[in-house]
């Protein structure tokens, strides 16, 4: 037998679609900056590696010959990376207020804030999720993993947040920036946090994928369709 059950409020449900969106907004224009002036790279005694090659910007390019052609027209963009990063900021900030504000005075907060169980919850959805562990997770609204993620992924924002408002007003907002450690941390600290979001992005579309339909339809809609239990003989 099977049954409906809620599962996620309409205001999740926008916040969260919302966000996605705008998310993607903000990292492809804050790619758009960071291509402009690549200068974050990884540094092995004489050698020298940047986090996309030139090759990246100019396939077939020759360091000799100082040649290759464009790829996407990534280079040279700064001022356009810049108007959208600063326009969908608005909506990001005032997005992510709302959602937290909603959590805060609803009480939905209780649901995703980890607890003294989560974070051995989570190694055991690793596990499981390596076919290491046989047993599934916990069946509960949000297991130990997704608690640590979703709460992580509020903390990153309000540190992105934070971070934006510190490069983008270095001068008007200085105990900010001198408080992250100055401008170059603090546009190194925004940069990583972009950089957390990718990975986050690209294994929640993993787990959506491997969850199903019925996990997916649940945040369109709101309910999920459960097995009902047995009547106690």
């Amino acid at each position: 037998m099977k049954r409906i059950e809620e599962k996620h409020p309409l205001a999740i449900r926008w916040f969260h679609w919302i966000n996605f969106p705008v998310l993607a907004v903000m990292i492809w224009s804050g790619l758009l900056i960071y291509w402009a002036n690549d200068i974050y790279h990884v540094r092995l005694e004489t050698v020298s590696v940047h986090l996309f090659p030139s090759w990246f910007y100019h396939p077939g390019y020759h360091e000799a010959t100082n040649k290759g052609h464009a790829l996407w027209h990534l280079d040279y963009r700064l001022a356009e990376g810049m108007a959208w990063h600063f326009l969908f900021f608005w909506f990001f900030a005032i997005n992510g207020i709302l959602y937290v504000s909603f959590l805060a005075l609803s009480g939905q907060w209780r649901e995703i804030a980890p607890t003294r169980d989560s974070l051995r919850q989570a190694v055991q959805v690793v596990l499981h999720d390596l076919h290491l562990r046989k047993n599934a997770p916990s069946h509960a609204k949000y297991n130990g993993a997704q608690r640590l993620a979703y709460t992580s992924i509020v903390l990153m924002g309000a540190g992105s947040l934070v971070t934006g408002l510190a490069i983008y007003k270095p001068i008007q907002l200085s105990w900010i920036t001198n408080l992250l450690g100055g401008y170059e941390m603090a546009r190194f600290l925004h940069f990583w946090l972009t950089m957390g979001y990718v990975a986050f992005f690209v294994i929640h579309i993993l787990q959506v994928i491997r969850a199903g339909w019925n996990n997916f339809r649940a945040m369109v809609t709101g309910y999920i369709i459960a097995d009902k239990e047995a009547p106690l003989s």
